[in-house]
């Protein structure tokens, strides 16, 4: 009885912990993040240095597509990535940034990769270029695999047989995979489009 009591204790604690943890994880980060954005105000206002930011981000966006300022915008950035290593770092960011939130979104076809010939060992991974004849490998796609509980990947030239497309959408799709396949299958899992891969 002891035992089972014991038990029970501890399964409740174990389901609380899984509750709190994240949750404190979370309201941590925001509230450094909050406070770190608002030191960059002179002004104690709690809050008021995520509001600049983001309008600050949204002015800047605005100005960017505007015709009359967004040549400027262009000649600033046609010379700031002529500086060594700065181009690496500038165009490698802004195209993983522009993938996600860019008017031409890259991490949206889920796709399954077989590891093996038999196909017993599959892979998630995202569709990034569809052909890449231009490359000389007719038959091929571009893949990047990412990683599980981080923010990193690997990316694979992969014949188009061994690629199949997954039954699912974008957003579920690098959730399941970054979770280490932990969530995402629970929401709505219908794929986002139709793009011609084997199924």
């Amino acid at each position: 009885m002891g035992r089972f009591t014991l038990n029970r204790v501890l399964t409740y604690f174990f389901r609380g912990l899984l509750f709190v943890v994240p949750l404190a994880l979370t309201i941590y980060i925001i509230y450094q993040t909050l406070d770190w954005l608002d030191g960059l105000i002179p002004i104690n206002i709690p809050g008021l240095g995520l509001l600049v930011i983001l309008a600050a981000i949204t002015l800047l966006g605005y100005l960017a597509s505007f015709f009359i300022t967004r040549p400027i915008f262009v000649q600033f950035e046609r010379y700031f990535t002529k500086i060594p290593l700065v181009n690496i770092l500038y165009s490698s960011i802004k195209d993983l940034i522009g993938a996600f939130v860019g008017d031409q979104k890259k991490f949206n076809i889920p796709v399954t990769v077989a590891l093996d010939s038999s196909g017993a060992v599959l892979k998630v991974g995202f569709i990034t270029k569809d052909d890449l004849t231009s490359l000389g490998l007719p038959g091929f796609v571009s893949v990047y695999l990412p990683h599980s509980y981080n923010f990193s990947g690997n990316h694979f030239l992969v014949e188009k047989s061994k690629v199949k497309r997954l039954n699912m959408n974008a957003s579920s799709a690098m959730k399941f995979v970054v979770s280490g396949g932990v969530s995402g299958l629970e929401e709505g899992n219908k794929p986002d489009k139709d793009h011609g891969l084997a199924r």
